[in-house]
């Protein structure tokens, strides 16, 4: 009977990590655009269209996040504002800091994949990404 109440704690806890190696967190440069907020209460905002996209740009755990409003023509405008950060390991997880003139915060990356990453804040609001895809109005 103990062996049956410990095979499901066991899968609830390695069901509750993340999966992001080091190596996964290249995956994070490029463009983006938010695909869907949900709240600490479970509910959910979709974004269908963004005016703006994020771009990001890492390398060696630092980097910068930008933000681009895409053009039809292929190209983006934006201002030469950028947030800076720096991604910590943590005991089992991945984190975000940003810091800036007016404010210091984390973001705990949940995933990444090629097409989509996801970063949970610390009023636990999840922020789900996908790849940017350009739109080419010259074709």
């Amino acid at each position: 009977m103990k062996k049956l109440l410990i095979l499901p704690l066991i899968f609830v806890f390695f069901g509750c990590t993340t999966n992001v190696s080091e190596e996964d967190l290249t995956m994070l440069n490029g463009y983006w655009e938010i695909q869907q907020v949900t709240f600490a209460d479970g509910s959910t905002k979709e974004f269908n269209v963004n005016p703006t996209v994020d771009y990001i740009e890492m390398e060696a755990m630092k980097g910068f996040r930008k933000k681009m409003q895409p053009k039809f023509d292929g190209t983006y405008t934006t201002s030469n504002d950028a947030e800076l950060f720096t991604i910590i390991e943590k005991d089992d997880y991945f984190e975000f800091q940003y810091n800036n003139d007016m404010s210091t915060w984390e973001e705990k990356i949940i995933s990444i994949s090629n097409n989509h990453f996801s970063v949970e804040n610390t009023e636990a609001i999840t922020y789900t990404y996908k790849r940017f895809e350009p739109i080419n109005a010259t074709e």
